[in-house]
């Protein structure tokens, strides 16, 4: 059973705890502005392994590098002056930059999954000043079984991997709720191989360079959340719905109500003034909600695509993709 300590309450207890099992290459479970990350020794490799095996995470599939700062990431990893530009703009924040990794820069393999790049990023808050006490970087993806729901709290996090871990730290909510967006610097264009907490027209406005979708024609798997089947509940996602079918539960934004609702186990409103922000911070926990219900499938309404829209919009994409050992990455991984 992991223990949990409010970091709020007790950030010097929390450090003190979180140390000795970072060094011990014990992955525990730290808030982010994104969602809750299961961290663990980036340069260990016994430490990166226990990352997979407590996820069921594909191999295949690189783990971001979370630092302190910059000055941290740039003994890792080599900057070309647009990811430089990206970085101070936006670090630290929910942006991973793809980059190269530096020469023995001590990241193992396995974080990277034996690419020559590297996510990285730099967190806001309590887990930026937990990497600076370890002095070496946490490779740290959602803290959930590989392929479901991402957490947002801590609770989340408890009831899917409270017993395979040892410590929680409980910094409340997250504050954006989705993962960060993830960029690679190609020439004279931004390409963007996954959305998430900053829009694709930030950056663009931030650069003055072309965002470049990816288009999933790659096989390669370049970045986490690149599996067509990924963040998924238990139940079904039925996506844009005009209507609610009977035992079904409802995910809706901006108070849209579904002919048929009378039929709903449950109605969860990702925004009812229509505020993407607070329905990226809404999405995964409402998701669990929804799925709690017992209700075999879940009907979503059409969400704007627009700014952070795009992200809500891939995110549950993906939880709706067939789950098959292709898309989910368990073929890969068994191979």
């Amino acid at each position: 059973m992991a223990r949990i300590i409010d970091i709020t309450k007790n950030p010097d207890e929390a450090i003190a705890a979180a140390l000795p099992l970072l060094e011990a290459g014990k992955p525990i479970a730290m808030p982010t502005e994104t969602v809750y990350g299961l961290a663990a020794d980036a340069t260990n490799p016994a430490a990166v392994t226990a990352i997979y095996e407590t996820k069921g995470r594909p191999r295949f599939n690189p783990l971001i590098c979370h630092m302190a700062d910059k000055a941290m990431a740039e003994r890792y990893a080599t900057f070309d002056p647009v990811s430089a530009q990206l970085a101070d703009r936006f670090w630290p924040g929910p942006l991973t930059l793809i980059l190269p990794l530096k020469e023995g820069s001590g990241i193992h393999p396995l974080a990277t999954a034996g690419l020559e790049t590297v996510g990285v990023r730099v967190p806001r808050g309590f887990s930026a000043t937990l990497i600076k006490a370890f002095d070496r970087p946490l490779a740290a993806p959602s803290a959930n079984t590989s392929g479901k729901i991402s957490p947002t709290t801590a609770a989340h996090v408890d009831q899917d991997l409270g017993e395979r871990i040892d410590l929680i730290l409980d910094g409340g909510p997250a504050k954006v709720g989705l993962e960060s967006t993830i960029v690679k610097v190609d020439g004279d264009v931004i390409r963007l191989l996954r959305p998430g907490g900053i829009s694709a027209d930030e950056i663009a406005a931030a650069t003055g360079l072309e965002v470049v979708r990816h288009d999933g024609t790659n096989a390669e798997i370049e970045a986490p959340g690149m599996l067509v089947s990924h963040y998924a509940p238990g139940a079904s996602m039925r996506l844009m719905a005009d209507m609610l079918l009977p035992g079904e539960a409802l995910l809706t934004f901006g108070g849209k109500r579904l002919p048929g609702i009378e039929y709903a186990l449950g109605i969860f409103d990702l925004s009812p003034s229509g505020d993407l922000a607070e329905a990226a911070a809404s999405l995964f926990g409402m998701m669990k909600d929804a799925d709690a219900t017992g209700a075999k499938t879940i009907a979503v309404t059409a969400i704007p695509s627009h700014g952070l829209g795009e992200a809500i919009n891939d995110r549950l994409a993906r939880a709706a993709a067939p789950r098959t050992p292709e898309t989910t990455g368990q073929k890969h991984d068994d191979q």
